[in-house]
């Protein structure tokens, strides 16, 4: 089971407007922060973000309740400057209700939104 994850991002002002915009419609927010570091979650961080140089690629899925929410995932991610890396859709090759979208970061880390329900 996880705790947490921590990601290193090379400008972490840019990285945080991002994370704000791309996790929000996920329901969750930055929940605190000091210099070089913030931690999302909805009621701890769990999702933390720490200035740092880039060392390496990194893939971060997020359960979303619902496939709108993925959608919603998706375009906010994209609003915040991330570049696609798979649009939502059904992953069949991954089981039959698997409904994920791809974002790169801004720093190449590939994050995805996941609903495992059936429409």
């Amino acid at each position: 089971m996880l705790d947490h994850v921590s990601l290193k991002v090379v400008d972490h002002a840019a990285a945080q407007a991002f994370y704000d915009q791309a996790l929000a419609p996920l329901g969750l927010t930055r929940l605190f922060s000091m210099a070089g570091s913030s931690g999302y979650g909805d009621s701890r961080p769990f999702f933390w973000i720490g200035q740092g140089d880039k060392s390496g690629y990194c893939h971060v899925a997020f359960t979303a309740s619902d496939r709108a929410t993925v959608d919603a995932f998706h375009a906010a991610a994209l609003a915040a400057g991330g570049r696609d890396n798979g649009p939502p859709g059904l992953r069949a090759h991954y089981h039959p209700t698997y409904y994920g979208a791809f974002v790169l970061d801004l720093d190449g880390h590939n994050i995805e939104a996941v609903c495992h329900a059936p429409a």
